[in-house]
């Protein structure tokens, strides 16, 4: 392999969760009065850290979600997930691979411990990910595109940002690895490839990832 870690987003390359989690927030963005449609909730969304939704919903129309919206959000991501959430396709060939090989790897998502670890117990990826492999935007100050997350989980996992390579579906995640100095990997199953152009390189399988891997 050419890189000593890779670092997966987990929304979207993991787990199959992007479409449920997009189709739910933008249903209750427009239930509380702030019309989005799913395809809205992908272009402005997708990929980033909770604090998002707020912050764009205040400067938009100059009023604040609800103090619940998280917590009611939450709750029906995670009764959904329970209903339809499966791996990303291709992704466990991936994981099998990379630890056949002894390739050091993580998660870092900007979505909550708590989120990450409903989807991996769903769908069966808690096997390869225990606490020292999740990292969340939660353990640091700014979630993507700031590259704070990624830095984070290079640091904790006693590699070089340059040894790096991460694995993300959104324009905000690929944004954030080059922020870090880190090549990134875009995957194009759910995503234009023109969004993730600043990516090292695209691909549309994962299950050609850890071919795409070797040198």
């Amino acid at each position: 392999m050419r890189y000593d870690l890779v670092i997966f987003d987990n929304d979207g390359v993991l787990v199959d969760s992007e479409p449920i989690s997009n189709r739910l927030l933008a249903g209750y963005l427009t239930e509380l009065g702030h019309p989005t449609s799913y395809e809205d909730s992908l272009r402005d969304y997708m990929g980033a850290a909770m604090h998002r939704v707020h912050d764009l919903v205040l400067e938009r129309t100059g009023r604040r979600l609800p103090g619940d919206f998280d917590d009611v959000f939450h709750g029906r991501v995670f009764a959904a997930f329970a209903r339809e959430l499966e791996p990303v396709p291709g992704a466990v060939g991936v994981l099998e691979k990379l630890a056949a090989d002894g390739v050091a790897y993580c998660v870092a998502s900007s979505g909550s411990h708590e989120r990450i670890r409903v989807g991996h117990r769903k769908t069966g990826l808690d096997r390869w990910f225990d606490d020292g492999r999740i990292f969340s935007s939660q353990d640091v100050g700014r979630g993507k595109p700031a590259p704070d997350l990624f830095l984070y989980a290079a640091e904790r996992m006693g590699v070089a940002p340059a040894r790096c390579v991460v694995v993300e579906d959104s324009p905000l995640g690929v944004q954030a690895a080059v922020a870090a100095g880190m090549d990134v990997y875009g995957f194009t199953g759910m995503t234009p490839a023109a969004r993730l152009a600043g990516a090292t390189r695209l691909f549309g399988d994962m299950g050609d990832l850890a071919g795409l891997l070797v040198p």
